[in-house]
């Protein structure tokens, strides 16, 4: 089998969640080769974990631009590990970044991009992807049928599997072009920690809507995500009343999830919610509407009064981990 190529996810000299996942899949289409980028004196300790979920082989670069500028130096680093070889595919997390360096990767190297799959698996004929289209009304397999497959993945497509492999570092010197210093960055403010999960990479999320009635309806479901360590996602009709912040939005215009379980409070389940969270594994879903489209989509529902309802569960959950 051939190399795949991983772009490691990494922040402050810790690998995420998501990348470990990545090299999970890579195993099932070859062998995989993690790619990091910037890391400086913490490559080792990542080369380190890297090799504890199955990479054979680390690339490292580091350099001021990987840093100090958006997205093209490690369009330039990808691509010139991707053309000394001939690898299998690529794989990176399907962020809002990792698909604007697939689709200028794969541009690049003159080959397909599949954005969001949520499974990989080998084919005859190359790497297949499933994707889900249309707000999940639909499941496509897809492959890329031209060069080198370049794809983006879902957090949560998999859990992580560890796989001890040798994880031996090779240090690559990249040749950055002209566009790696078209946008600088010229600032950085660091977002203040509320303990929670990341909500694009929780394993549970816990969603409040309009249903919740005001900015304070939220700590009952902020008390149930606690509960669970799980991330607060948020409808858009709550974030555009101004009770929850738009980064916690779920759904078409706001992030997309795909958790183990998802768990809908006062929310109508309307097709624009729907199309952020329709991927998770499981769905329940809490509204005093018993007609509300949400339901149509769970795997459990509750009709009733989410004020009375969670802080049952969540002194349910509380009473089971004590």
């Amino acid at each position: 089998m051939g190399e795949v190529l991983v772009l490691v996810d990494h922040v402050d000299g810790a690998v995420r969640k998501p990348t470990l996942e990545l090299l999970t899949l890579a195993r099932r289409i070859g062998e995989p080769s993690a790619v990091v980028l910037g890391a400086g004196s913490a490559v080792a300790d990542i080369a380190a974990k890297l090799g504890e979920y199955g990479a054979a082989k680390v690339y490292a670069a580091d350099a001021a631009e990987f840093s100090d500028y958006l997205v093209v130096p490690k369009v330039d680093a990808l691509e010139q590990i991707a053309k000394a070889g001939t690898p299998a595919a690529v794989l990176v997390t399907s962020s809002g970044e990792g698909k604007e360096i697939a689709a200028r990767l794969a541009l690049r190297l003159g080959s397909g991009v599949i954005t969001d799959a949520v499974d990989v698996n080998a084919g005859e004929a190359g790497p297949v992807a499933t994707q889900s289209a249309f707000a999940a009304s639909f499941t496509t397999t897809s492959r890329v049928s031209r060069g080198v497959p370049v794809i983006t993945v879902k957090p949560n497509a998999t859990g992580p599997e560890a796989a001890p492999a040798a994880g031996a570092v090779e240090t690559v010197a990249v040749t950055f072009s002209a566009a790696a210093g078209g946008t600088k960055v010229t600032s950085r403010t660091a977002r203040v920690s509320t303990g929670r999960p990341e909500l694009t990479e929780a394993a549970i999320v816990v969603s409040g809507g309009r249903g919740v009635g005001a900015a304070e309806g939220f700590g009952v479901v902020e008390e149930l995500a606690d509960s669970l360590g799980a991330a607060v996602g948020a409808s858009r009709a709550a974030v555009d009343a101004g009770w929850y912040p738009h980064s916690n939005q779920v759904g078409q215009t706001g992030k997309q999830v795909s958790p183990q379980l998802y768990i809908a409070n006062g929310i109508s389940g309307a097709i624009q919610h729907r199309a952020g969270m329709q991927t998770s594994k499981t769905i329940v879903a809490v509204n005093k509407d018993a007609e509300a489209p949400i339901f149509e989509l769970a795997d459990f529902g509750v009709v009733g009064d989410l004020f009375s309802v969670l802080p049952q569960l969540t002194a349910e959950v509380k009473s089971r981990k004590g």
